[in-house]
């Protein structure tokens, strides 16, 4: 299993560490994992995340 702290992350997913950060604390974002004090990421969860977002077109993205 593949753990990716904060900044490996976001650089898989190609986003700034602080939009990770933000998507975390909305709940938006990818699942994660809390270690006492350290995040860090499943390379799984990041997938299936981006998976999730997947869309054929644009009359299928989500406003709201």
């Amino acid at each position: 299993m593949s753990l990716l702290k904060p900044p490996e992350a976001a650089a898989f997913l190609r986003l700034s560490q602080r939009t990770l950060e933000r998507l975390r604390l909305s709940g938006d974002g990818p699942r994660f994992c809390k270690l006492r004090r350290s995040i860090r990421y499943r390379l799984s969860d990041l997938e299936a995340w981006l998976s999730a977002r997947a869309v054929g077109s644009t009359s299928e993205v989500r406003h709201g």
